[in-house]
């Protein structure tokens, strides 16, 4: 893993991740191309995330039993042909019909992290995945002002199709940067079927993955429930701007792509369940901050800016963490290990969402805040209990009974395996 690849898999993670949320910018300038309605514009952004779940649950799994580098490249080119037949979608509905395979196939970030993780040894872990999601957080959040500026330049499709001729490229230009290592085939011989399943097994029977899903999906429920209600709060009486306004505080995150590699360095360092404390008791101080920016004006206007950025770090922090502690568990599971815990996630932040804006009905945007104080607490209470079990108890120490005990666990064995399940 030398530097130069590591910001090239960081480039390919940020043009991955960035082709799932750059529609979200220019729906309007699709309303007005396609001649339709915002409200049925958007629906490209709902098939492309819908997408992205459905690439996790099916195709992730895979990077535990295909040549790397072929799955990788592979990804990367049928998401740039898909991007440019978006490019020249003629209808919305085959617009749509396009972004649901895009966001199937855009899940590179996904594969590039467990195969990043394997070039490495374990101290320098946290590092690189920390520069691995720095990509993934500048491509997310940068991915809307591309598009948006683009976009009102040379109209809605332009961005598809320059998206999808820097994507083809890099697909050109992993074959030759990625070493042989990762063209090889892992070993094993699984069916589909049961690398499918593999993920629910592994939740059921990892500890530390369940701990490190619960703390994910918690703080990005607050995290996403925030983001859903904050164009209600800035477009409101409140602050009263345009809608503008939300991409230019989202943009302000962009700083949260230097903070994510000191994270990964502090992972190696001293592990990562400091740097979940950290993150845990930095969520909770963000919500403190955001409530006190709901009031309107220049002044809130900064704080709020101020604890959507303490957020967006706390987050980002304790995803590095939790992916560490993960990739920990089993060298040949990685990819299906990513699929358990990035699927836990995702769930969190789809729940976090809806609850989000059920709370804002109710008690408006302190509801919000407290919802995702809720949420980090909870995350919080799990984290300190498991701690102050293992002062009392310290002979049952991490991991599973087997593990505690000096022996290994025959099922954690087979499951982190290549055996089939027949074996």
């Amino acid at each position: 893993m030398t530097r130069r690849l590591l910001l090239l898999l960081s480039l390919a993670c940020a043009v991955g991740v960035g082709a799932i949320y750059f529609a979200q910018a220019i729906t309007p300038l699709i309303a007005a191309g396609l001649g339709t309605s915002k409200g049925a514009a958007a629906s490209v952004v709902t098939a492309t995330q819908i997408g992205y779940t459905v690439g996790i649950f099916l195709l992730v799994p895979l990077g535990d039993r295909l040549p790397n580098r072929q799955l990788l490249v592979t990804l990367l080119a049928l998401t740039g042909l898909e991007l440019f037949a978006a490019g020249a979608a003629p209808t919305l509905p085959v617009l749509v019909a396009v972004s649901f395979t895009i966001g199937v196939t855009t899940v590179a970030a996904q594969v590039i992290s467990p195969m990043a993780a394997g070039l490495v040894a374990a101290d320098r872990r946290g590092a690189v995945l920390g520069t691995l999601l720095s990509g993934s957080t500048g491509g997310m959040l940068l991915a809307r002002t591309f598009s948006g500026t683009l976009g009102e330049w040379l109209g809605w499709r332009a961005p598809y199709l320059v998206t999808g001729a820097l994507t083809l490229l890099l697909a050109a230009v992993l074959t030759r940067a990625l070493p042989a290592v990762t063209a090889a085939a892992p070993p094993g011989r699984d069916p589909y079927r049961a690398l499918l399943a593999a993920p629910l097994r592994l939740l059921r029977t990892e500890p530390e993955l369940r701990r490190s899903g619960l703390y994910q999906a918690t703080v990005f429920a607050g995290f996403s429930a925030v983001w859903t209600c904050l164009p209600l709060l800035l477009t409101g009486p409140a602050y009263g701007l345009g809608a503008s306004a939300v991409g230019l505080v989202a943009l302000v995150g962009a700083a949260t792509m230097l903070c994510t590699p000191f994270a990964g360095r502090a992972v190696d360092r001293r592990g990562a369940d400091p740097v979940n404390l950290a993150s845990l008791l930095g969520t909770l101080a963000a919500t403190a901050v955001l409530v006190a920016g709901g009031g309107g004006g220049a002044v809130g206007l900064v704080v709020l800016v101020a604890g959507t950025l303490l957020l967006d770090v706390a987050m980002q922090s304790g995803m590095v963490a939790n992916k560490t502690r993960v990739y920990d568990l089993g060298d040949e599971s990685r990819s299906r290990l990513n699929t358990a815990y990035m699927t836990f996630g995702y769930l969190g932040g789809s729940v976090g969402s809806w609850l989000g804006l059920r709370a804002h009905a109710l008690a408006g945007w302190p509801g919000v805040c407290a919802l995702a104080a809720l949420l980090a607490g909870l995350a919080l209470a799990r984290h300190l209990t498991r701690h102050l079990r293992r002062r009392l108890r310290p002979e049952r120490g991490g991991g599973s009974r087997h593990e505690a005990a000096g022996a290994p666990d025959p099922e954690r064995a087979l499951l982190l395996s290549d055996a089939t399940p027949d074996r």
